[in-house]
């Protein structure tokens, strides 16, 4: 640990972009760490991003507390350490013994050029270590990337066009949720992704080439959804882009079948109603490892729910709506716990700026062995109270029926 705590002194200073702690031990507890500098009131302090269950936690100390702060995280929490300067980069690895092993290369690409609110921003470096800098995104500014110029996000030098930085900010968002879930897949094989009703397909694209061009993955990403016209327009610019391993179908997603290949990832954004249900129920009949799904026009519970207790807030058809959509998500969501999956209800608010924004993100755990829905009674008892029966449950109890077979 020396070793690490040597490279700390010398990198966190000024010059430092960001320390990202990540590859954790126990989930439940923390699963990613993040620290950057800021200038607050005059003095450098380096702030703390710690992400615990579906909570984020802030905290400012100075370098000395920060240090402490990262070797403790390092020796109880993670696996992994990247230290970011404008200098270079270091990588620190845990082994299964504790043992770190710390890597360092030297980059001569500077960060780029952030600006700060407030009469001092043009003083050299103030905006750097500004508290609002602007953020480093996975897809960078500057650099051009085909598909976000025929969306008219980027200009031909890879300029954002400003009229389009939030959708620029909502596709690296999505890129994020994928970051995090990398180390779930395979290592050294191909990866196989789903994404059920992908529609335009910006962020199917999105994911290939982050995935493919930038991590450098061996991935396949087959595209569903019922428009033929959309799916013709989208193998097209797979074709445009040579994208060999990314191809669109046209179907529907309860008749989808696969290719009989081994799916690791499935996705699904805003598939209407109970298709969102199909989506998850062959992902876990997959045994996919990791289900990315922003669900939406969740009406089947609407139309059944029924509960004295709650009569005062179900008359009202607005309430009642938005209540019934939280349940079937919520339902969802724990239906994937008891089949295994680690669950966390995020926040994502997508391009087409729906106010349907949970994104549920859904991680097989590694001591599961996929054998189907464990017995558990806390869904079935609400489910029961609320007279609703979902297609979700529906589908894996016919799962679980078929495996008994």
């Amino acid at each position: 640990m020396q070793q690490l705590r040597d490279t700390l002194e010398e990198m966190l200073g000024e010059g430092l972009y960001q320390v990202i702690m990540s590859n954790p031990r126990d989930r439940e507890k923390i699963w990613k760490a993040k620290v950057r500098p800021v200038m607050l009131k005059g003095s450098l302090v380096f702030q703390e991003t710690a992400y615990i269950g579906t909570q984020v936690f802030h905290g400012n100390y100075a370098k000395a507390d920060m240090i402490q702060r990262i070797m403790e995280y390092m020796e109880r929490d993670f696996k992994q350490c990247e230290i970011e300067t404008t200098g270079g980069k270091a990588t620190a690895l845990v082994s299964k013994r504790g043992r770190v092993a710390v890597k360092r290369s030297i980059s001569g690409n500077k960060f780029p050029e952030y600006t700060s609110c407030g009469s001092n921003a043009d003083k050299k470096g103030d905006g750097y270590l500004s508290h609002n800098r602007v953020k480093k995104y996975l897809l960078e500014e500057g650099k051009p990337v085909p598909f976000l110029i025929d969306l008219g996000v980027q200009t031909k030098d890879g300029k954002v066009v400003k009229a389009s930085y939030d959708k620029f900010k909502q596709i690296n968002r999505f890129l994020e949720f994928i970051e995090d879930i990398l180390p779930t897949l395979p290592k050294g094989e191909e990866i196989h992704i789903i994404d059920f009703g992908c529609g335009k397909s910006y962020l199917t694209f999105a994911i290939y080439y982050y995935m493919k061009e930038l991590q450098g993955l061996d991935v396949k990403i087959t595209g569903l959804d019922l428009k033929a016209d959309v799916i013709d327009k989208c193998n097209g610019l797979a074709v445009k882009y040579g994208y060999g391993g990314l191809r669109f179908l046209q179907g529907d997603i309860g008749d989808y079948k696969g290719d009989g290949n081994r799916v690791d990832m499935v996705v699904t954004l805003h598939a209407c109603d109970t298709a969102t249900d199909y989506a998850l129920a062959k992902a876990v009949g997959w045994g996919a490892k990791a289900i990315l799904s922003v669900p939406c026009c969740q009406h089947e519970v609407n139309r059944q729910i029924e509960a004295e207790i709650l009569k005062p807030l179900l008359k009202y058809g607005l309430i009642k709506e938005r209540v019934s959509a939280l349940f079937t998500d919520a339902i969802r969501a724990n239906l994937l716990e008891e089949c295994g999956y680690e669950v966390k209800v995020l926040e994502f608010i997508d391009m087409e700026h729906t106010p349907k924004n949970i994104l549920l993100r859904a991680v097989k755990k590694r001591d599961c062995a996929g054998d189907g829905v464990k017995k558990g009674t806390a869904v079935k008892e609400m489910t029961e109270l609320l007279h609703v029966d979902t297609t979700l449950q529906k589908l894996l109890r016919e799962q679980e029926e078929n495996r008994q077979e």
